[in-house]
């Protein structure tokens, strides 16, 4: 099972799956000893940093394939509880399932959030940066509702609450902010058992997790993540773990998502007829995804490319909408990227307007060996977005600085989570 892309309809989201996870959190400096006082501290004052404004880093557990997805382990409430959560740079509100009671969900009811009095009223301002369902909240007291639709036309629905996510620190005590998040009753997927207890919103909105954290005074409004090809990787929040050489930059050209732009491909070093392209970077998206026509002009060339090699386009494999199989007598089950990588060429993005940096894309981070021993086409075509996806993004650290409005990354190994 893979999930399609996070980039929002209604509110902001995707589908979803999801896997255990550990998690392994530090911070490189302390938070300051006025902690109770920012965590109620009104959200519409400025941020108070302290001298040493906090990071913190989480391991994560996923891959590309076979599981499609990342996961971060979130401890919430008070004792903590810990969440499994889908991280997704695609979409900027969390949200949990709930057992308030829940009429749709998708994981044993001991896995829910369980609320206790803790819902976010209508008049509070947080309800003002979620659209209600039905676009009204008619009484101040009544509960702030959202219903989020994803691009594969999954839901949830539900109501917003607060409670304690604790961040643990290197000297105690550990902090404790009140963040807000929705508490789903209702969720609707293709699938029908996705194992996602979540989403953890990490877009630039003012509602994610980032911009809470960030509004309350604990870190910085950066963020990034490194996808191991392998498996894991990590995530953090603050501006301490950012690489100190390597790292290359491109603009945000349209916030608060994490679209980059103009880009033009090549095909093995080559100029294509593919220029102009703007991008969303979308850590919820498993898959790269392309309009119809640049589609198809990447796969020609990949298809032309093939023209002589040992694959046929597999009819039976249904595991991506493209496969091939290997077309030798006896036929060849594939086991390692290794095995055919060699058959295809390499993927450039050249940013036109950030010094024609580049975004390298090996055939191995764009393809997969599915569990039938193909190799399957990791690129699909969406009738209106770009999407660099997790496949587009192992082996990198991408980092997201919603201060500096730029999106960077790095070739890095994701298999060291950064202390």
């Amino acid at each position: 099972m893979h999930k399609s892309f996070s980039f929002f309809i209604s509110s902001n989201m995707r589908g979803l799956s999801l896997i255990t996870f550990s998690l392994f959190l530090v911070l490189s400096s302390a938070i300051f000893s006025a902690a109770d006082q920012l965590i109620h501290k009104n959200e519409t004052d400025p941020p108070i940093f302290h001298s040493l404004v906090s990071s913190f880093a989480y391991a994560l557990k996923g891959n590309v394939f076979p599981r499609g997805i990342y996961v971060a382990s979130i401890n919430i409430g008070n004792p903590p509880k810990p969440y499994e959560l889908d991280i997704d740079t695609g979409s900027d509100l969390t949200w949990i399932q709930c057992d308030a009671p829940c009429t749709h969900c998708t994981v044993p009811k001991e896995k829910l959030y369980k609320p206790h009095d803790n819902y976010v009223k209508c008049s509070d301002p947080m309800c003002s940066l979620i659209p209600p369902i039905g676009g009204t909240c008619p009484k101040p007291n009544d509960q702030c509702k959202y219903k989020l639709e994803y691009a594969d036309q999954g839901t949830s629905a539900g109501a917003l609450v607060r409670d304690y996510i604790p961040i643990a620190t290197i000297k105690p005590p550990a902090t404790q902010p009140l963040l807000a998040f929705g508490c789903g009753t209702d969720q609707r997927f293709p699938s029908n058992t996705p194992p996602s207890v979540g989403v953890l919103g990490l877009g630039g909105g003012k509602i994610s997790i980032v911009s809470q954290l960030n509004s309350l005074g604990l870190t910085r409004r950066v963020l990034g993540h490194c996808l191991s090809s392998r498996e894991g990787g990590y995530l953090f929040f603050g501006d301490k773990f950012i690489p100190g050489s390597g790292l290359v930059w491109t603009p945000i050209v349209n916030g608060p998502h994490y679209i980059v732009g103009p880009a033009d491909l090549l095909f093995d070093g080559n100029p294509t007829s593919v220029k102009g392209l703007q991008l969303t970077f979308d850590s919820g998206s498993t898959y790269t995804y392309f309009t119809p026509q640049i589609y198809n002009a990447i796969f020609n060339q990949v298809t032309a490319n093939l023209k002589g090699k040992p694959l046929s386009r597999s009819i039976e494999d249904k595991t991506l909408p493209v496969c091939w199989e290997s077309n030798l007598k006896p036929p060849k089950h594939f086991k390692s990227l290794n095995e055919v990588k060699g058959f295809f060429k390499p993927l450039t993005l050249i940013f036109t307007k950030s010094k024609n940096l580049q975004f390298q894309i090996p055939p191995e981070y764009y393809l997969i060996i599915s569990k039938y021993g193909s190799v399957c086409f990791g690129i699909l075509d969406h009738m209106s977005t770009n999407i660099i996806g997790d496949i587009f993004m192992q082996d990198k650290v991408v980092i997201y600085d919603n201060e500096k409005q730029q999106v960077g990354w790095a070739s890095a190994n994701c298999n060291q989570v950064p202390h």
